[in-house]
């Protein structure tokens, strides 16, 4: 890649940067049409995937790294330098595997990778397994790069791109395999961002004004998935015993179920109300963070933003599975639940201690997997340069830090010592559940979304 050329006229990079949205769609559509379904318990194939981007890449001078942890399970990196060797580093991670779909159940084949209208906005828009989670970002921040190339345009600092496996499971053949065994690769990064904010969420302020928040992701709640058991004595279904491990199991995942958790409101989460809030005009009153009643309250008033705030006040278990006995009339003499915990920065003792106290004596409890919980700083030049990267192309845009209910590869490249943002810039129409298509039937993302992508990462990986 050449040097930056700040020559260029206004209508060379305006017309360069319109073919980058339309590269973006072209390589969102191809790596859709990759499947590379992440089936669990070590079961995927991203090979397809990461050698479609890496030879993409290769096509813009650079010489990228297919790095595979097992058969098939692949992983791409490469770094793009920068202009001044002294700058920190930046880490662009985003995963190449997908869930699983069923095509029966889909309006399109889910790997075809199929452009029509959205049917709930009207808008065109890339139909397929990945569309949002997250083959789109893949493909913009790839169409970036490919756009710098042919203008000869460099970042300020060194960018690493990471995409990789397996982060719809545990991560061990992705990011984790990485950071375990070539941490070399992200020397000097000390900011990353990655899936989880920067989209469009319409809600509406005082008097039924429109607002366009832009959530960025700056904390997320740790993964405690958990397995419990029970054990009593076996046999025959007339002659039931007095230490059945089916009721002893029931009775503690009844009593997680019903739990109410306390408020546990951590400083990002405190700013995300602060920020959303202010934004929409919600007039706040003294203690309505304060308890359960209040919180739940305030919250509510936020509408359709409510989402962004309400799963991450607290800490939460959900049961999820279940499992004992193999006939009608015979008693098992175990049974197993899972859970799935999630669990806020700073409360993992409070987490432990619950947990203990729920499952009682009869029922044991343990990790099947577990992830720590990781924030960032909202008051950075990183995040700053995020909110301006955004209203620079939408100025009415209201920028909000958000905690992520759920967990992305970022709980991993956290342990380098890298501040990780949900970053995936997308300007969505009004009335599209953009957040809801997660993992669903009929994934899809407007082709405007990810034109609109493209300019804000163009921005924000050379600010």
């Amino acid at each position: 890649m050449g040097h930056t050329d700040t020559s260029l006229p206004d209508s060379v990079r305006e017309e360069a940067l319109v073919a980058a949205g339309e590269d973006a769609v072209h390589l969102t559509r191809e790596l859709i049409r990759r499947d590379s379904t992440n089936h669990g318990g070590g079961r995927g194939d991203e090979r397809a995937a990461a050698e479609f981007v890496a030879e993409a890449l290769g096509a813009a001078g650079l010489s990228p790294l297919v790095l595979e942890s097992a058969d098939r399970r692949a992983n791409m990196v490469v770094r793009i330098p920068g202009t001044d060797p002294d700058a920190d580093a930046l880490l662009v991670h985003g995963h190449l595997d997908v869930v699983p779909a069923d095509p029966s159940d889909w309006t399109v084949p889910p790997f075809s990778g199929e452009i029509a209208d959205c049917p709930d906005t009207g808008v065109p828009a890339l139909w397929g397994r990945g569309a949002v989670d997250m083959k789109n970002t893949i493909g913009m921040v790839t169409a970036v790069v490919r756009y710098w190339a042919r203008l000869g345009l460099r970042p300020r600092r060194d960018i690493v791109l990471a995409f990789v496996a397996d982060e719809e499971d545990s991560a061990a053949y992705g990011a984790d395999y990485l950071v375990r065994g070539h941490a070399d690769l992200f020397e000097g990064c000390t900011v990353a961002i990655g899936e989880g904010g920067g989209h469009t969420v319409h809600a509406r302020g005082t008097g039924g004004a429109p607002v366009r928040l832009y959530p960025i992701g700056s904390a997320e709640r740790g993964s405690a998935w958990l397995t419990l058991r029970a054990h009593g004595t076996a046999g025959h279904g007339s002659r039931p015993p007095k230490d059945g491990a089916v009721g002893a199991l029931a009775a503690a995942v009844a009593r997680i179920d019903a739990h109410e958790w306390p408020l546990h409101p951590t400083p990002v989460v405190r700013s995300a109300i602060d920020a959303i809030a202010d934004a929409l005009g919600v007039e706040r009153a003294p203690g309505d963070t304060d308890s359960n009643e209040a919180m739940d309250a305030l919250v509510a008033r936020f509408g359709t933003a409510a989402p962004l705030v309400a799963p991450t006040v607290r800490n939460s278990a959900t049961p999820t599975m279940l499992s004992a006995g193999y006939k009608v009339n015979v008693v098992p003499g175990e049974a197993s639940a899972g859970i799935d915990g999630r669990v806020l920065p700073g409360g993992e003792d409070a987490f432990t201690a619950t947990m203990n106290a729920l499952t009682g004596d009869r029922v044991t409890w343990e990790y099947a997997h577990g992830s720590d919980p990781v924030a960032a700083p909202v008051d950075s030049p990183a995040f700053d340069a995020l909110r301006s990267a955004v209203l620079a192309h939408d100025p009415e845009a209201r920028v909000v830090p958000v905690c992520l209910a759920g967990g992305t590869d970022a709980k991993v490249f956290a342990r380098l010592g890298i501040d990780c943002y949900g970053f995936s810039p997308m300007r969505l129409p009004e009335g599209l559940d953009y957040p809801g298509l997660l993992h669903a039937v009929d994934e899809r993302v407007p082709l405007e979304g990810l034109r609109f992508g493209v300019r804000v990462l163009d921005g924000f990986l050379r600010s």
